[in-house]
């Protein structure tokens, strides 16, 4: 049998550990000319909309130098609108809405084959960059490996496009058009379930909440404090579109909808509880006065709970949504397992990054905060 670039993608996931027919497998990572207008459209359509749709602007972090830069948080509003451009231009029969799946692969090595080009451009101009603002000054290390997966500048910048905040919205936004095509792909064959569609209604009700609430984005440990290299684009523009949406072909819902709900509120509470922290340090949390450390760091709501609550919510939301796939397969819970070993790096990193930025601050926060990222365990 035949199989379309996308089922061959997923065959290729479920096999890992068993022989495959290369011959089937290597001509769909060679990207056709199809895909990669996709994807050209995708980001042209990405940056235009980005610039011109209306959005709330907010004032990011302050930097060392004193510096604030300005993101348009317009991302419900692009996403909403493309969804709309291509249902019509479905409808109409100009695009397949299946040209996602049927071409997953190929979209797949055109993704990172932009990756590897772009990050390579990033290494040469922030090597040759004079510029000393705190968000586009070069931090080189002398070693080529560590600064191209690293990155050299904080906030690169193509064309007044603030690339970091630009490549994170594109991630999340590919993650719910690829699932819509999967989507569509079951309709056609006639093999959509009650669990896939339980599936698209809680990825699609995730996205659009990080886009409902994009602003908090912006003082997330992604965009104040790590530079730009392989390693956040290929995160944001590979790893999370095509890896975060293996579960729409394997995920069995069953009744988890109420686990879903409270890991969500604990995700998201944290992170808006931070949010509203930095803007302004004296709003209460949960109907009392914030505990704050040395002026600086917030101690009390969910961050009184644990130094990371805000990570221990996204991985129980994400384990909620592989354990109904039962043990038969590792593969519904690679996303779980991935995300527990990055933000677990994550953590570790951004802890000695305070340590040395706070000081005795950070001890004080420690004695008050001693658990990491889940209470009583670690």
């Amino acid at each position: 049998a035949i199989h379309s670039s996308f089922e061959c993608f997923v065959f290729y996931i479920e096999s890992t550990m068993l022989d495959m027919d290369l011959r089937l497998l290597l001509p769909s990572l060679i990207p056709s000319s199809q895909s990669v207008c996709v994807l050209v459209f995708y980001f042209v359509y990405l940056a235009v909309a980005g610039e011109i749709l209306p959005g709330k602007v907010i004032r990011g972090v302050v930097l060392s130098d004193g510096s604030q830069l300005r993101y348009r948080c317009n991302g419900l509003f692009a996403l909403s609108l493309l969804v709309a451009i291509l249902g019509i231009s479905a409808k109409l029969s100009v695009l397949s809405p299946l040209v996602v799946a049927d071409r997953g692969l190929e979209l797949l090595s055109a993704t990172f084959i932009f990756c590897v080009l772009v990050t390579l451009v990033l290494y040469i101009t922030g090597r040759s960059s004079s510029d000393k603002s705190s968000s586009l000054k070069p931090h080189v290390s002398g070693n080529l490996v560590h600064d191209w997966w690293f990155g050299i500048q904080l906030n690169p910048q193509f064309i007044g496009i603030d690339l970091k905040f630009f490549f994170v919205r594109a991630g999340m936004m590919g993650w719910l058009l690829i699932n819509l095509s999967i989507l569509a792909k079951c309709v056609q064959d006639g093999s959509l379930s009650q669990s896939m569609i339980l599936y698209q209604i809680f990825c699609a009700l995730y996205i659009l909440d990080y886009f409902f609430h994009e602003e908090y984005m912006t003082s997330t440990w992604d965009i104040i404090a790590e530079r730009l290299g392989f390693m956040l684009v290929f995160g944001d523009l590979l790893w999370i579109p095509f890896t975060f949406s293996i579960q729409a072909w394997m995920v069995a819902f069953a009744q988890q909808s109420r686990t879903n709900c409270s890991w969500y509120m604990v995700f998201r509470g944290a992170n808006k509880q931070k949010h509203i922290f930095k803007k302004n340090p004296k709003t209460p949390i949960w109907g009392k006065p914030p505990v704050v450390v040395g002026g600086k760091l917030l101690a009390s709501g969910y961050w009184g709970i644990a130094r990371h609550c805000n990570y221990l919510g996204d991985l129980m939301l994400a384990l909620s949504f592989s354990l109904p796939c039962g043990i038969s397969s590792p593969v519904p819970y690679f996303y779980p397992i991935y995300l527990l070993i990055l933000l677990i790096w994550r953590e570790r990193r951004d802890e000695e990054r305070c340590a040395e930025k706070y000081k005795e601050i950070w001890a004080e926060y420690l004695r008050l905060v001693p658990y990491r990222i889940l209470p009583y365990v670690y």
